[in-house]
């Protein structure tokens, strides 16, 4: 829903740019459109690995019900927690967290650039 509004904001006048130009509509999203949308897609991207990745509330409804024996890196994380487990694994819970940490942290690095790039874009004056 967000990269349609976004996508919504282009300009119409660039598309019918260069469809004049005789482009065709797969050679405007792609030459056009998308080079514009980078900001939006770096959002998408990384929210979309992030959300699943730090899920924990609806991972914890469902595996409370029993129905699976397989925990998510959350709830792992959490399990280890327990009063009476929380002596022995404290410190492979403290790893568990960086590793969770390190492949987020790596996304946001790679993807900083274009994210800065798309949120100072609109502060420009033109």
């Amino acid at each position: 829903m967000i990269c349609k509004g976004f996508f919504d904001t282009t300009p119409v006048s660039l598309r019918e740019a260069a469809k004049l130009d005789g482009a065709s509509d797969a050679r405007i999203f792609f030459q056009v459109v998308l080079p514009m949308s980078k900001p939006i897609l770096v959002y998408t991207i990384i929210s979309s690995f992030m959300i699943p990745w730090t899920d924990f509330v609806m991972a914890k409804m469902i595996l409370n019900s029993g129905l699976s024996a397989d925990w998510t890196v959350a709830i792992g994380l959490f399990n280890m927690l327990q009063r009476t487990l929380i002596n022995n694994y404290f410190a492979l819970f403290c790893a568990g967290g960086v590793l969770v940490s390190v492949p987020i942290s790596i996304l946001f690095i790679i993807m900083q650039k274009f994210y800065v790039e798309g949120i100072t874009a609109g502060a420009d004056k033109g």
